[in-house]
């Protein structure tokens, strides 16, 4: 039965249009959705109403939720004859409907019902779907129909004859047309699954298409950048690979389909398991003395051998536990599934099933999982003997449901089955919210000492995250602040807010005067500007120590706050220059998806061994990718320096200014050293980020990504990273919207944030990220969580800061090129060139009409010629333009320095006057530009009497000859006398310079 129902809360109306004549408004709100119509009360003589109301609808179809819409039309009511004015309308989509965990009151702009409608102001709702059985459709104390119909014995008996028949609310249609105006917020599930379904349905088309003999071609290397200034070693550039997967080969970014249609996963190679799901034994025979059995389950196919969990005293164990064999691993022919007993001297034997490889069938999906069933126990000798044991084997691909979940072999040695944290997870990250405090006031505090004045500070924490106002002093004992503080919280929320009021008794010396606690779930949330009302907390006493009796225990002392959890902003928890979601936390103010993004992680190549085992350099890798909430760990492939992971993943795209990272780690977590010792860190092998925007969409990215890594010893290729990457667009119009709207939410705007605070409030976003991540299971450890968000990219670097100098350089490299041609056309390099800048000069004076469509034409050009040389590869990490090559040994070790420092004083003196001298250089640009700007000041400040009267006559001249002389012969004179040929120059300055360098600047009061 479907109990889904549509909640309304009709919360109020601010600044609406008065309509009776007397400057106001006498306001009522009517809602309609799927055929039922309600309203709320009238609230007389108000243009601000508070209604407060909650009203529930039913959904007789949650399919056809994407399709509904609730309209929210104003009225005021006019009693005089009996009718109703319209004052607004607010249309919103099925698809901004949330649940009640995640509702939040949004005002919405009011509109018009058409051009001739005079409107204004606002209307807060509260829209969220609820499952709860106990929950009746509204029952509306005021009729569903008009209000005041003219009386009419007629129409009131048919009128009452109708709602007899029909009780529910009537459907209904307005008679005039309206303009529609729809909120689209959180795109619904319903239709992600649809639009999910559609596109593997395309993926999977019987169409075949012929593509002859295929053979694959080696890597080709690509070059991300042109000049020569940009171009890097041939080992640490891109390559392009064509490679066979599901949907066929994959060559210039088009897939060759193969004769059989493609599936699913088409961005990876097919690669074949054998898989055993030990599901249940029963029945099974008393091995000890005592006439217990502690059994488990042994799978083997040749060396590679997997371990069920065991069970103490039990004759019929249940596991349920899945097993996959590479196909391509596999040195055997037979599978045997052996039940044994647990036992401190050696485990008995009690039975095995032994299988065929060859008469396994073949599961491919979308067909049901294989059905389990009763196999019966042979003995060593292969007689039947007592027990059973349910099992399903069938051979499939990485596409199957079991795959997740599954022990691999490719994953855990034949010597080290018990290895932990080597399963593909996908995790997703907590919601995070900013907690605003605004510490007001506070009255009536109590302190210990009563002859001197309180010096007073508020210190507000939540888990690891401490924040202080300012200090102030009171003669009142009511201390006045006034401060906003900012922290970061996640959804669920464990932790409580806590704020103290401390008295500052002396140096590093503070007195607690009390505290309040306040659960973050009772905080208001909002997802917009709106002011939140304020409250007053009773401090507690700080003498008491049990949590309950602090909470009976109040004195006289208050404190005056605003608290809310701010849903309008994007908390940000990676480097706002990499980042991958824009999103504000509030889910009623997200907009449908563009588009879907796709990754295939094929394989790693030539890695560098990360450790020893039995004499060998190796390594035990896994992938992390990170796009918005959603992270994703594929397996750790064991002991390999070229693993072939073929898995992949899909994220939902929301807009194209976004950055998907993938890094790969050494496993440190498993073996003998990783079991024991759960502080040894996983090494950071490598990372590749991914621009969105810079993807053609539909096209399929085969690359092998060079991995490097700056190590104090400089640069370091840790190996190649192969990767298929297709980034489809579901809706070009909305793409194309997104690139005219703000990167950032609209609060980021209305109520900006400083750069310290949002420095600030992105590591402790990070670290919360890391904290619930790391107790996931397998866990994924905060080093990693780090690496991935770049946590340390804001710290001081001299390699960066060159880096960042050149890439400046480069962004003014066409001015300078313009310049220096500009200069060889003025000294007549090439007089053709000259001859033609001049007559080109003459027109666009002579017409000056022409010049911004003869700027914006040749732009047109310079587009479409390079659209020929347009890059064809998503851009990857240079060394070049990192000025990671040539950087110096000592940079590196300062750029790999902790905070505060662990060098040598020695070192740090000698740094620090290497950073005093590169400080110095800047010093004096600095002031040089200032000199300039104060002799153009000084033009006609009089500061220099003479320089100032010869300016000011100049002017006069100036004005009176330009009057007269029209603007183009003006124009064209001083051009040609800027284009002069060089037998008319002189070596020395210009009059113009020297008079400007002769002006005054403030250097002289300068101590």
């Amino acid at each position: 039965m479907n109990n889904l129902k549509l909640g309304v809360e009709v919360v109020s109306a601010h600044n609406l249009m008065p309509k009776d004549g007397e400057g106001s408004a006498s306001a009522f709100v009517e809602l309609h959705f799927d055929g039922q119509k309600y309203r709320t009360t009238i609230k007389e003589k108000d243009l601000n109403p508070v209604w407060n109301e909650s009203f529930f609808f039913n959904i007789s179809d949650p399919n056809n939720l994407p399709n509904l819409s609730l309209d929210a039309y104003v009225y005021n009511n006019v009693k005089a004859t009996h009718s109703k004015s319209f004052l607004g309308k607010v249309r919103l989509s099925g698809t901004s409907f949330v649940h009640h965990s995640d509702a939040v009151v949004l005002h919405y702009p009011v509109e018009r019902r058409s051009i001739f409608s005079r409107v204004k102001g606002e209307l807060g709702l509260k829209l969220y779907l609820t499952d709860d059985p106990s929950l009746k459709s509204s029952s509306n104390p005021l009729p569903a129909i008009d209000p005041f119909p003219i009386s009419n014995p007629l129409h009131d008996q048919s009128q009452s004859m109708a709602q007899a028949q029909n009780p529910n609310p009537t459907t209904f249609s307005d008679q005039k047309a309206e303009s529609k105006h729809t909120f689209y917020n959180l795109p619904n599930q319903h239709q992600n699954q649809q639009q999910h379904y559609s596109s593997s349905m395309m993926n999977e088309q019987p169409i075949k298409y012929s593509a002859g003999e295929m053979k694959p071609e080696p890597p080709k290397i690509v070059r991300m950048y042109s000049s020569a200034s940009s171009q890097q070693p041939a080992d640490y550039e891109l390559k392009e690979t064509s490679p066979f997967l599901g949907g066929g080969q994959i060559v210039g970014g088009r897939v060759i389909r193969a004769d059989k249609p493609a599936t699913t996963y088409d961005l990876v190679e097919q690669m074949q398991f054998l898989f055993v799901r030990v599901v249940k034994a029963r029945e099974l025979p008393a091995m000890d003395i005592t006439g217990s059995l502690d059994p488990y389950v042994e799978v083997k196919v040749g060396n590679y051998k997997g371990v069920t969990k065991h069970f103490e005293k039990k004759q019929d164990p249940v596991w349920n536990d899945v097993f996959a064999f590479s196909r391509d691993r596999m040195q055997s022919s037979v599978l045997e599934v052996v039940v044994k007993d647990k036992d401190l001297v050696k485990d008995d034997f009690v039975g095995f099933v032994r299988f065929d490889l060859n008469d396994v069938p073949t599961r491919v999906p979308p067909d049901s999982p294989l059905a389990p069933e009763w196999y019966r126990l042979e003995d060593k000798k292969g007689d039947k003997t007592r027990g059973e044991l349910m099992l399903a084997v069938w051979i499939g691909t990485q596409a199957d449901e079991a795959f997740p979940e599954a022990w691999h072999s490719d994953a855990a040695t034949a010597h080290d089955s018990s290895a932990t944290h080597i399963r593909s997870k996908v995790y997703h990250a907590p919601r995070l919210w900013y907690v605003r405090v605004n510490v007001i006031e506070a009255q009536d505090l109590v302190t210990t000492d009563k002859t001197r004045f309180p010096d007073v500070y508020v210190k507000v924490q939540i888990g690891n995250q401490t924040l202080k106002t300012k200090t102030v002093q009171s003669r009142t004992q009511s201390p006045l602040w006034n401060e906003d503080l900012l922290l970061v919280a996640a959804e669920p929320f464990e932790d409580h807010l806590f704020i103290s009021v401390e008295d500052r008794v002396g140096p590093n010396k503070d007195e607690l005067i009390g505290r309040v606690i306040i659960p973050l779930n009772q905080i208001d949330k909002r997802a917009d500007d709106r002011m939140i009302n304020t409250r007053w907390f009773h401090l507690e006493k700080p003498v008491a120590i049990d949590v309950d009796q602090l909470k009976k225990d109040k004195f006289s002392s208050r404190l005056h706050l605003r608290l809310c959890l701010d849903g309008g902003y994007h908390v940000l928890d990676e480097s706002t220059h990499h980042s991958s979601d824009l999103r504000p936390t509030a889910k009623q103010l997200w907009k449908p998806s563009i588009g879907i993004l796709e990754l295939g992680v094929l394989s790693a190549e030539g890695l560098h061994p990360m450790k020893t085992r039995e004499g060998k350099g190796t390594s035990d890798t896994y992938c992390v990718a990170k796009y918005g909430h959603k992270w994703i760990r594929t397996r750790t492939i064991v002991n390999s320096l070229s693993p072939k992971y073929n898995e992949q993943y899909t994220w939902e795209v929301y807009d194209p200014a976004t950055v998907l990272t993938i890094g790969v780690f050494d496993n440190s977590q498993i073996g003998e050293k990783g079991s024991n010792d759960s502080h040894n860190k996983d090494m950071k092998i490598g990372k590749v980020r991914i621009r969105l925007s810079t993807l053609e969409t539909g096209r399929v990215y085969t690359h092998s990504y060079p991995l490097l890594v700056l190590h104090p010893s400089g640069v370091k290729k840790m190996g190649e990273l192969h990767l298929a990457i297709r980034f489809s667009c579901t809706s070009l119009v909305n793409m194309m919207y997104i690139y005219c709207r703000p990167l950032l939410p609209k609060m980021h705007y209305i109520r900006p944030l400083n750069v310290v605070q949002l420095d600030l409030l992105r590591f402790h976003a990070v670290n919360i990220v890391a904290a619930r991540l790391s107790r996931a299971e397998p866990p994924l450890r905060k080093e990693v969580v780090e690496y991935m968000t770049d946590v340390h990219s804001h710290s001081w670097s001299m390699r960066r800061s060159k880096a960042n100098f050149f890439r400046l350089m480069s962004v003014f490299s066409s001015v300078f090129v313009v310049g220096k041609w500009f200069g060889d056309v003025c000294a007549w390099r090439n007089a053709v060139t000259t001859v033609l800048v001049h007559v080109l000069f003459v027109m666009l004076v002579c017409f000056p009409e022409l010049i911004l469509p003869t700027v914006f034409l040749y732009m047109f050009l310079i587009g479409m010629w390079n659209y020929r040389y347009r890059p064809r590869y998503p851009p990857h990490m240079n060394t070049k333009i990192s000025h990671a090559e040539a950087v110096h040994p000592d940079e590196l070790d300062e750029e790999f320095d902790t905070f505060p420092t662990s060098r040598s004083p020695e070192i740090v003196r000698m740094r620090y006057d290497r950073l005093r001298s590169v400080a110095g250089r800047i010093q004096t640009v600095v002031g040089d530009v200032a000199t300039q700007g104060e002799r153009v000041q000084a033009l006609l400040s009089w500061r220099d009497p003479r320089a100032t009267t010869i300016f000011v006559i100049f002017c006069v001249i100036s004005a009176m000859v330009l009057y007269v002389t029209s603007f183009q012969v003006v124009a064209v004179v001083a051009g040609f006398y800027q284009m002069r040929h060089p037998r008319f120059r002189h070596r020395l300055p210009s009059v113009p310079v020297n008079f400007f360098r002769r002006l005054p600047a403030r250097t002289d009061s300068m101590l």
